[in-house]
């Protein structure tokens, strides 16, 4: 039913629909295997060098394009003493990077250069770059034309090469009908249709965009590094984050408070497949307390921590954002 208010206008509880990904976040191990990997290897640029806000003596770094766009950041917390996870059911399986019509060469004669196993797949009509990362995290890479190219080059990737954002991700839910209903339903995502075992859902955004889902239920994982922690959807504003506080709650799910991030306000729930959802704020983004030409530079602390900052310091493993040789 629609419901309208007293000027006839429809409300957020009828249209509320996110653009797509804002960013993922997983657990590694090694904070220089994390920089080599997703700078020195995909080509991404290190946004944000900060620290888990719930636990200061780990990093949590922001890969993405020129700015950290919404749709193109995949973060890590490196926690070098963590167990191994196991990727299943309750997490993003694969997450899916979309590179310029024509690139799929480039990456698949680069990442096998650079010692990184590349399996082909098929899905909807489309060709996947599948590999893992130094702590078996899943990744792919598609090709499509939609969305800006990116910026940044780095490390032998050109502009007309680089990674744009995401492509999307695999769900991996054990309640794969309730995961689709909730995308649907609460978060305004399409249903496209149903491919090779997974259903298939779409935003209206141009990266972060497509979402697919297994069919039927698989086991579930656990995390642990080389898992994801969770997914963020794209909240355009604080007015509208809060609507999306009150439509989450009324159908059902019981979402955290909005909490403050530095970079974007959060709040999270778990859906009924087992995955820890987060919805963020686009704004205000990473270029609120560095340069953007000197983003990812120097490690960033909240104002609370700032007293603290020798202590943690000596606490986080140095590294730095390196091109590989030979590249």
């Amino acid at each position: 039913m629609t419901i309208q208010n007293a000027q006839g206008q429809t409300s957020f509880e009828d249209r509320a629909q996110t653009a797509g990904i804002h960013h993922i976040t997983a657990f590694v191990r090694d904070p220089q295997a994390t920089s080599d990997f997703y700078a020195g290897i995909l080509g991404l640029r290190l946004v944000k060098k900060t620290i888990n806000f719930d636990a200061p003596e780990v990093y949590h770094l922001y890969f993405g394009d020129q700015s950290g766009s919404p749709g193109t950041i995949i973060t890590f917390f490196p926690w070098e003493e963590s167990r191994r996870g196991r990727i299943g059911a309750g997490q993003v399986g694969i997450t899916t990077y979309v590179v310029p019509e024509g690139a799929l060469a480039f990456w698949r004669e680069r990442l096998t250069r650079l010692g990184v196993k590349v399996e082909e797949t098929q899905r909807f009509g489309e060709t996947y770059l599948g590999f893992a990362d130094t702590d078996g995290l899943r990744g792919e890479i598609v090709a499509r034309a939609e969305g800006a190219n990116s910026r940044w080059s780095f490390g032998g990737v050109t502009t007309d090469k680089a990674i744009k954002g995401f492509g999307g991700a695999v769900l991996f839910s054990g309640a794969p009908e309730s995961t689709g209903k909730l995308l649907q339903d609460v978060m305004g995502l399409t249903k496209v249709g149903e491919d090779v075992g997974y259903v298939r859902y779409r935003s209206f955004g141009d990266i972060g965009n497509i979402i697919d889902v297994n069919a039927t239920a698989m086991a579930p994982g656990h995390g642990g590094h080389g898992t994801v922690h969770h997914i963020a959807w794209r909240a355009k504003d604080d007015a509208e984050h809060a609507l999306w506080r009150s439509h989450v709650a009324a159908n059902g799910y019981q979402p955290t408070p909005i909490v403050d991030r530095q970079y974007f306000n959060a709040l999270y729930f778990r859906e009924e497949g087992g995955i820890l959802f987060e919805i963020a704020t686009d704004p205000p983004g990473f270029a609120r307390d560095e340069d953007a030409e000197h983003l990812g530079e120097k490690l960033m602390l909240p104002e609370w921590y700032e007293q603290n900052r020798a202590e943690i310091e000596k606490l986080l493993t140095p590294f730095e954002v390196r091109e590989l040789e030979g590249i």
